[in-house]
């Protein structure tokens, strides 16, 4: 590999880390306050007993690894709470809410986090 392409490789890896983190702090405000998009319940979180410690939990939330989080984004978990399986996800749509991307493909997007039980995924 030549030196300049090693320097461009780097120079990329470098503009997706940063993309990602500014990315995990836009999930990160959304998860913690529900502020800077949508948030959704699904029907199985909605009509829990157990709603607001789920919701509680989705808030608090911080154990990210290379693992369950291998691009850096913060963007889904699995947890449990009250021995049951619940997650959270964030999904990035077209201003007009549409259509699906990602958000490397355009700046404008809208955040959406839902929250489920894990049986509903």
């Amino acid at each position: 590999m030549s030196k300049n392409k090693a320097i461009k490789e780097s120079a990329e890896e470098v503009t997706r880390k940063e993309r990602a983190e500014v990315i995990a702090k836009g999930n990160d405000a959304l998860r913690k306050t529900g502020f800077g998009g949508k948030v959704l319940l699904t029907r199985g979180v909605a009509d829990s007993p157990h709603k607001e410690a789920v919701m509680s939990a989705v808030r608090s939330f911080n154990d990210f690894s290379e693992d369950n989080d291998p691009h850096g984004e913060r963007d889904n978990a699995t947890f449990e709470v009250n021995r049951e399986s619940w997650m959270f996800k964030v999904d990035y749509y077209d201003p007009k809410m549409e259509f699906y991307g990602e958000p490397y493909e355009r700046d404008d997007f809208i955040r959406v986090l839902t929250i489920l039980n894990a049986d509903e995924y």
